[in-house]
């Protein structure tokens, strides 16, 4: 019979187990694109802005076609403006339309349009991604987290990735909290990626987290 724990990270994942790629309208895969993409969302959702209100400047921005760091960079700073604002992006529009202009072209610039070269460069070394990852505009080491997180679905060489929000909702459902047993749960569940997913999930959410663990019994 299962333990609690095992309970615990079954009803996380079916209830709040969704990449937040997903929502975006990204579909993540081991490609420039999808993974440009991703970086893009992260940046959005580093900001102290609500995540639903990111994920809609996203799914702005990649309606207006701007899926790839030559297309972000050949876009006018004011077309970025005017799809972020779309997406509600109001307070930070300004700022991360230029952002996501002097990213896209460090890319192009740096490793070709291509965050594979930049992890190949790390040699799939955690801390040397997410050093690199911090040399993009508005995305500090919050930012470096999200993107990572999410990224553990397609690039098996940074799982099982833990960071202080996974580890928060992890307390907030009553999960073990330390870095190590925590990494071999989301190891063990085979879906590491939408397992941080539904813990970040429910450390935004307390009413989410009572209600789950409310739902599981000893």
């Amino acid at each position: 019979m299962p333990g609690r724990n095992e309970l615990i990270v079954s009803a996380l994942l079916s209830r709040h187990g969704r990449l937040y790629a997903e929502d975006a309208g990204i579909k993540l895969a081991d490609r420039p694109g999808p993974l440009y993409q991703l970086l893009v969302l992260a940046t959005l959702l580093s900001a102290p802005i609500p995540a639903e209100t990111a994920v809609a400047a996203a799914r702005e921005l990649f309606a207006a076609g701007y899926r790839t760091p030559k297309a972000m960079s050949e876009a006018g700073w004011q077309d970025r403006v005017d799809a972020l604002d779309r997406g509600h992006y109001r307070r930070y529009d300004e700022r991360t339309a230029t952002m996501l202009g002097d990213g896209a072209d460090l890319l192009s610039a740096r490793w070709h349009g291509d965050l594979r070269k930049l992890r190949d460069e790390a040699a799939g070394d955690v801390a040397g991604i997410t050093s690199r990852l911090t040399e993009f505009p508005g995305l500090g080491p919050v930012g470096a987290g999200i993107f990572l997180r999410e990224a553990q679905e397609v690039w098996p060489d940074v799982v099982p990735y833990v960071d202080a929000k996974v580890t928060s909702g992890a307390h907030r459902v009553r999960l073990p909290g330390d870095r190590e047993t925590l990494a071999g749960l989301l190891e063990a569940s085979g879906q590491p990626a939408r397992l941080a997913a539904a813990l970040v999930r429910v450390s935004l959410s307390p009413r989410a987290a009572s209600e789950l663990t409310a739902s599981v019994r000893d």
